[in-house]
C-alpha cells in the first residue's frame, strides 16, 4: 500500500496541539473559491510513500514534537480521500504512542468511523452551513459532509472548528450565528476559529491556468473578525 502525498512538513506551529509533523496528503473533491493550495486538486499528483516510510521520516521529528506535547496532522487536500492509507498510518501512530490531529472538510469516501476510533484531534473546517452557500463557496453540496458529521457526533475525538470569512460569502452576523447552531450539533468541540480570508495563493492559479474566483476581494479587518468571534459561543 501506498499514498499519495503532496509535502511533509516537520515543524508545524498551526495544525493542533504543540509541533506538529504535518502530512499533506494529495487530492481533494472540493474547488473552495479560497483555495491557496490547488496544486492539492489533482488526485493522481504527489510523490508515492509506503506508510513505514512514512513513519521512519516522522520518526526523526520525535524528540521535537515529544517535548511540546505535540504530534502528527494528517491534512491535504482532502486526507480522507485516501481512506485505506490513513488507517494504516493513524494505526502506526496510535501503536507507537503519538497523538494525532486530522485536518479535513470532511469531504471523504467513507471508513469514517474507523478513521474516527484512531484519531485523538479533528480539525474541521467547516466551509459553510447552508447547503446553497455551501455549494457556492466548494462547488458541492452539504450532503459531500453529512456522513463525516454524523460519524464525528458518535465518537470519542476532540474537535476543534475552522471556518474562513469571505468578505460577500461568509462575513454576516447572520451567517455566524447559523454557522453557531450547526457546531452546536456536534460534541466534544473545544475550539472555534474563525479564519481571515487572505489571497496569497492567488499568484498559483495564474501558474496553473486557473482562474481565481475572488480576485479583487479585500480580507477582513482585523476589527471584524474580533466582533464575529465574540457572536460564537459555545
Amino acid at each position: 500500500m501506498r499514498g499519495r502525498i503532496h509535502s511533509l512538513e516537520s515543524m508545524g506551529l498551526m495544525d493542533g496541539p504543540g509541533i506538529r509533523f504535518v502530512v499533506f496528503l494529495q487530492g481533494c473533491n472540493l474547488r473552495c473559491s479560497y483555495c491557496h493550495n490547488p496544486d492539492t486538486w489533482e488526485r493522481q499528483g504527489g510523490i508515492l510513500m509506503e506508510p513505514l516510510e512514512l513513519m521512519k521520516e516522522i520518526s526523526r521529528y520525535r524528540p521535537y514534537f515529544d517535548a511540546s506535547d505535540g504530534g502528527v496532522t494528517f491534512s491535504g487536500g482532502e486526507p480522507l480521500l485516501q481512506p485505506e492509507f490513513l488507517l494504516e498510518m493513524l494505526q502506526l501512530c496510535r501503536e507507537a504512542g503519538i497523538h494525532t490531529a486530522l485536518d479535513t472538510a470532511g469531504a471523504g469516501i467513507g471508513h469514517y468511523g474507523e478513521i474516527l476510533s484512531l484519531t485523538d484531534l479533528v480539525i474541521l473546517d467547516l466551509k459553510h452551513c447552508s447547503n446553497a452557500g455551501y455549494q457556492e463557496v466548494t462547488g458541492v453540496g452539504m450532503e459531500a459532509i453529512r456522513p463525516f458529521l454524523q460519524a464525528l457526533r458518535q465518537s470519542s475525538a476532540a474537535v476543534w472548528i475552522r471556518h474562513v470569512v469571505v468578505p460577500g460569502l461568509t462575513d454576516t452576523p447572520e451567517h455566524i450565528l447559523a454557522l453557531q447552531e450547526l457546531i452546536q450539533t456536534l460534541t466534544r468541540v473545544e475550539k472555534i476559529e474563525l479564519i481571515p480570508y487572505h489571497d496569497l495563493g492567488e499568484h498559483k492559479y495564474a501558474q496553473m491556468g486557473l482562474k481565481y474566483k475572488l480576485a479583487g476581494t479585500e480580507p477582513p479587518s482585523e476589527e471584524q473578525i474580533k466582533f464575529l468571534q465574540e457572536l460564537l459561543s459555545f
